[in-house]
């Protein structure tokens, strides 16, 4: 057990005393807290409301569990972390018992799912800044905006109402942008997650079972690899965008996903033949071991190290494909918030409307900054040193 453990740890240890890697973790985590914590930071909505009459309420909570948005799937992905991850932290912290943790954790996934289930949307088009100046306390997110509503001049610049400005038509920049992180996280995130396991599954089976198999797929992935990535997405969405399907993210997802698998399935498969070719594979083989059983069980951890890595920087360059694919317009479709979809919007006079252009852009460099000196960091900390 001691001879699997060491080398992470050794890993783990190189990657928190690097400067860089450190600073990558960091934007990460800069990203991610506004991008769960959104409805609490930028919210049109009070978080708590005392009427005049003394009656209590939270018009935010409703809201959480049935938001009003076109990208329903990224919404709830989002808030149920909100809602969830304080409760896993707590479970964690406090119980120590494993059996009791896991029980909890069941728990408490179950009752926060079935929340979002069982709450029914409802129409709310109420101007809580003008309707709570009576009311006896309102306490509104420090952002009080949602990210589609109107709620100042088109294109207006930074000012003390709108630290940020606002966009084309009206809607706060900041609480944008931070809805806006939810979509290119959850993009990066999930597409790059789908192209893991497509590469995984193809270059582990080229390299392992070699012969016809490895001839086959890797000639067609030398076929793919033949288009230009960012012009295989262009075909591919505008061919599914006719199917009118309701959700532009999950097709992005989808369509990222599909065509980021391609450098993977190289990497793995190279992974896949050096390590077969040693003594505790082939031992396996001639025990009768299941395929697949070698693959995933005893294959998989030992190729993990440039796997991840090769994670890390499959987000940063996801993100970049989703904002280019909407900048475009053929990515996340309006009203939805996007760091790629506010780019466009400066497009006619870039100077003039230089916080739609500065803004997100910031946002686009630091993160796929953030994932790249992460990537660089796993990659340095993974690499063998001999002592």
């Amino acid at each position: 057990m001691s001879g699997a453990v060491n080398p992470l740890y050794r890993a783990l240890r190189r990657f928190a005393g690097d400067r860089i890697a450190l600073t990558g973790a960091a934007g990460i985590i800069l990203l991610l807290i506004p991008a769960v914590y959104a409805p609490f930071i930028a919210n049109g909505r009070p978080l708590l409301l005392i009427s005049a009459d003394g009656r209590w309420s939270l018009p935010f909570l409703r809201f959480i569990f049935a938001p009003e948005s076109s990208e329903i799937m990224v919404e709830k992905l989002f808030n149920f972390l909100a809602l969830f991850l304080p409760a896993a932290v707590v479970i964690l912290t406090v119980f120590k018992r494993k059996a009791v943790k896991i029980l909890l954790l069941t728990a408490a996934v179950l009752f926060t799912a079935g929340a979002f289930t069982g709450t029914e949307p409802v129409m709310d088009r109420q101007n809580y800044r003008e309707s709570t100046k009576n009311a006896r306390f309102a306490l509104f997110a420090p952002i009080p905006y949602g990210p589609d509503e109107i709620a100042g001049v088109p294109c207006a610049s930074p000012d003390d109402e709108h630290i940020l400005g606002c966009d084309d038509v009206g809607r706060d920049l900041a609480a944008r942008l931070i809805y806006g992180a939810r979509v290119s996280l959850a993009t990066g995130l999930l597409a790059t997650v789908l192209a893991m396991a497509i590469g995984l599954t193809v270059g582990m089976c080229a390299g392992f079972f070699r012969g016809t198999f490895d001839l086959l797929f890797m000639r067609l992935v030398e076929i793919l690899l033949c288009f230009p990535t960012f012009l295989l997405l262009l075909i591919l969405m505008s061919m599914l965008g006719d199917y009118r399907i309701g959700e532009s993210i999950p097709l992005v997802i989808l369509v990222i996903g599909l065509t980021g698998w391609i450098n993977l399935a190289f990497l793995v498969r190279g992974e896949t033949l050096k390590e077969s070719s040693l003594a505790y594979v082939q031992s396996c083989i001639v025990s009768g071991v299941s395929p697949w059983r070698i693959m995933f069980r005893h294959l998989l951890p030992n190729i993990s190290a440039p796997v991840l890595i090769s994670f890390t920087f499959g987000v940063a360059g996801a993100i970049i494909g989703e904002s280019g694919l909407s900048f475009l317009g053929f990515g996340v479709q309006p009203p939805t918030a996007s760091w790629g979809n506010l780019l466009r919007q400066a497009f006619d006079n870039p100077m003039e409307y230089w916080h739609l252009t500065f803004f997100p852009g910031a946002a686009l460099f630091i993160a796929v900054l953030s994932f790249n000196f992460t990537g660089e960091g796993l990659r340095r900390a993974f690499e063998v040193k001999e002592e």
